[in-house]
């Protein structure tokens, strides 16, 4: 069962993507005046490793608006295997920090849904599988609208993150 999960979540959102693919008029209104990304992380660097850490693999969408706010939803499997999702509808990006060019800080601020029994106390205030979270995130365009992203994941780790235009 725990491996039918995620491979009927990811046919639903297969197909929903799809018919959100063939409606331009969706897409158009989605990206309006904003910068649209998509995500993907290969790899979490644990800053404390044990036996019961999995893989993690990340895909998401985030949205720029012109007034450097951030939004977006993300797709992964948590440290522990577990199918889990972080919809952040707060967040802000500087661009060009510390007088380098391309070098950006990120941050992004929502909810979590996927820590769950016997891993819900792996992250604070979880109740339900829900619990909150903020990530800050230091990322480096090196191709126009391609970067390459660290998310400072509280005392756990740090994951390593591309991100690509939306085209």
């Amino acid at each position: 069962m725990n491996k039918l999960f995620p491979i009927v979540f990811g046919l639903i959102v297969a197909h929903l993507s799809g018919a959100a693919m063939a409606e331009q008029s969706f897409l158009a209104s989605l990206a309006q005046d904003k910068v649209l990304s998509w995500q993907f992380s290969p790899y979490t660097l644990h800053f404390s490793p044990s036996d019961d850490h999995k893989d993690v693999v990340m895909v998401g969408v985030e949205r720029e608006h012109p007034n450097a706010k951030l939004d977006g939803v993300t797709f992964f499997t948590n440290s522990f295997g577990q199918p889990t999702v972080y919809v952040y509808p707060w967040g802000g990006v500087y661009h060009d920090i510390a007088g380098i060019n391309h070098l950006s800080f990120k941050w992004t601020a929502g909810l979590l849904y996927g820590y769950k029994d016997p891993y819900q106390d792996k992250v604070p205030y979880n109740h339900a599988g829900f619990s909150p979270a903020v990530i800050p995130a230091l990322a480096y365009e090196f191709k126009p609208g391609w970067s390459a992203q660290v998310n400072v994941l509280g005392t756990a780790g740090l994951m390593f993150q591309l991100n690509a235009p939306f085209n």
